[in-house]
């Protein structure tokens, strides 16, 4: 009898669940607190819930997480330099200031349009080598010739030492900023997604198994821990994938809308006849453009620990993940007297920093290149929940907010105030933490919108639901703006949206929710048994999945059946028969498939190979003049090693 472990580590809760492989049952479940700024206790804690003995049986451990959704979101990943090798016509803004453009880069064809400016490479690569973690490289049309891309990266690690990630590895899609923004964001995950799986790799050994590792990816799909280190931008959305195909394996339902509350954000995605809806764009993370294969997915920064504060009488929700106060008055003794005591900011201070129920904690992340003003700030703040009037009192004034959300942002200071969490503590929906600071908090922010704490309470709770309810329809609703659907539901009316499909709920105490929702749309609401680790579920019930796309063209329009150019990920080749040409794509492409799936540790007896040809070809010509070849391999079976 063989078992699996799936753990997701979410923004508050780390979910583990162990499955029985041959009935796809749920033996045991488990759920303790993630932990910053190092998740190992928090991913500890969990396991250890879970029946030890069952656990020695284990061969696959499979994870989701939205570390790196949450990282983006929140603006929290280490500092990144980018190169943009060509003609980059910048109308938008980038990622990070760390940038610049040297000449270079390709035409369609992959011929050279300037050569390399290497030594503007090598010069800015030591100018800010110590002012960031990592480096990410994007080249004009480096889809079809990566050539420039793979010398500034051999340029750059001869410089610094540092890891340097090229678009071209990531994608193969057109669009070159997006692309840039792809390997940006890819490089600057790159330590934290190693930290993490080192540490989920770490506790599992140390428990005397040593089962094969996977990683959830954001298209519903599982990459083995080799190929997961390498590419953790594919891990984005990997918690509301998770949710996805959890939500079917627990409900039974081939197709259903899922709304995946976590910490950070609530999530909404659709699975049609047991597949995925897929973006035919790229994934958009906090308003990023990338060139991620992913879920389609309509995803706000609003979760169960986001920041509810109050500005002028008006409530607002997030976009900050905050320690709720229910669960801070847990983690420090001292925490509920404190908050007792909080004098009410002035009028003129309130803001998102400055709310009556507001402390910080200092982290344990090592602080490196701030300036005078930001170590002042940071050496003021302790361990434990330190208020904005001793801040005053150490400092001689109070913080500045800039300054304040530079050291969130560097993860250096961790806030704490009111949530969503909270309020339900206060309605009796939900009272795992300490209650009676969560209504402390309730009435302070209650006295600046003129309620009664259980008031706010129930405002906070509806306005929550009726975000869900606007998240949902909105992700049906393409092209209608979010904000004009969600002022419908403000709206005393007795029509409702309908839904046709249902709509299961994901994630920690989301049953507080069903009724509210259910008065709001619609539609079938259901909560399945172990909604709480649906996540965790859906780690286990994705499958291995390569794709592997390859463009074919001719070399010259003026002599389309001369040569043909053959563009992938390996680069550009080229033959003089278009049945060379097609033969090269098949097999290699079902040659890389194989390779992904013995590195990942899967059957190559059980993986099933598709391919896919569309071609192009213009009327009066005998050639095609595009031929796209999309070969996908699905590993359903591990390697037996015992056999």
């Amino acid at each position: 009898m063989v078992y699996s472990l799936g753990i997701d580590a979410g923004g508050t809760y780390t979910d583990s669940v162990l499955l029985d492989d041959d009935t796809d049952s749920i033996l045991d479940s488990n759920k303790a607190l993630t932990t910053y700024p190092d998740p190992l206790n928090g991913i500890k804690n969990s396991i250890d819930g879970l029946d030890q003995e069952k656990l020695k049986k284990v061969k696959i451990v499979s994870v989701s997480t939205t570390l790196s959704t949450n990282t983006i979101l929140e603006g929290t990943g280490f500092p990144v330099g980018l190169f943009l090798i060509g003609n980059y016509d910048l109308k938008e803004k980038l990622p990070t200031p760390h940038y610049v453009k040297v000449a270079g880069g390709h035409t369609y064809n992959g011929g050279e349009k300037e050569p390399l400016d290497e030594e503007a490479v090598r010069d800015f690569a030591v100018k800010i080598k110590d002012k960031v973690a990592a480096f990410a490289i994007s080249s004009f049309f480096s889809i079809r010739n990566p050539d420039h891309e793979i010398r500034a990266k051999q340029i750059i690690r001869e410089a610094t030492g540092l890891p340097v990630v090229c678009a071209h590895e990531l994608s193969q899609d057109l669009g070159a900023f997006e692309r840039a923004t792809t390997a940006f964001f890819n490089a600057q995950l790159l330590p934290i997604t190693e930290r993490f799986m080192s540490t989920v790799e770490k506790d599992v050994t140390s428990r005397g198994i040593s089962p094969k590792i996977f990683m959830l990816k954001c298209d519903g799909s599982v990459i083995g821990i080799k190929s997961a280190l390498e590419k953790p931008i594919e891990s984005i959305f990997s918690g509301p994938a998770g949710s996805l195909v959890g939500a079917s394996f627990l409900t039974g339902n081939d197709s259903c809308a899922v709304i995946d509350v976590g910490g950070t954000s609530t999530d909404i995605s659709v699975i049609k006849d047991g597949v995925p809806e897929m973006s035919e764009m790229g994934a958009v993370v906090g308003g990023w453009k990338t060139r991620v294969k992913a879920i389609k997915m309509e995803t706000s920064a609003m979760g169960g620990d986001s920041h509810i504060w109050v500005k002028d009488g008006k409530l607002n929700v997030g976009p900050r993940r905050v320690i709720p106060l229910c669960r801070a008055a847990d983690l420090y003794p001292d925490f509920l007297e404190l908050l007792k005591i909080n004098p009410m900011p002035t009028k003129t201070l309130i803001g998102m920093n400055f709310q009556p129920t507001t402390f910080f904690t200092r982290t344990e992340y090592e602080a490196m290149g701030l300036n005078d003003l930001e170590q002042e700030l940071l050496d003021s703040i302790s361990s434990s929940p330190t208020s904005l009037r001793e801040l005053r009192s150490r400092m001689g004034r109070y913080p500045s907010t800039r300054i304040l959300d530079s050291l969130i942002q560097k993860r250096l200071v961790q806030c704490i105030g009111f949530t969503p969490t909270d309020a339900l503590h206060v309605l009796g929906d939900y009272t795992a933490r300490n209650v009676e600071a969560a209504e402390v908090g309730a009435e302070y922010l209650g006295s600046l919108c003129k309620r009664t704490g259980e008031e706010f309470a129930r405002y906070v709770k509806e306005t929550f639901a009726k975000n869900m309810a606007s998240d949902l329809i909105s992700f049906f609703l393409e092209g209608i703006p979010r904000e004009e659907i969600r002022k419908i539901f403000d709206i005393d009316c007795p029509t409702k949206f309908k839904v046709d499909i249902p709509v299961v709920l994901i994630g920690g105490p989301v049953v507080a929710y069903k009724d509210i929702l259910g008065n709001i749309i619609d539609a079938e609401i259901i909560v399945p048994k172990y909604s709480d680790v649906g996540n965790a579920t859906g780690a286990l019930a994705a499958k291995g999945v390569r794709r592997v796309d390859f463009l074919i063209r001719p070399a010259s329009m003026a002599a389309p059946d001369w040569e043909y150019y053959v563009f992938s990920e390996k680069g550009r080749q080229s033959f003089y028969e278009y049945k060379d040409a097609i033969k090269y794509a098949r097999e290699t492409g079902q040659s890389m498939v194989m390779q992904y799936m013995e590195d990942a540790g899967l059957d190559p007896d059980h993986v099933e190979i598709d391919v896919k040809k569309d071609e192009i070809v213009p009327e009066g010509w005998d050639f095609p003049m595009e031929t796209k070849i999309r070969i996908m391999g699905v590993g359903t079976r591990l390697i037996d090693e015992e056999a």
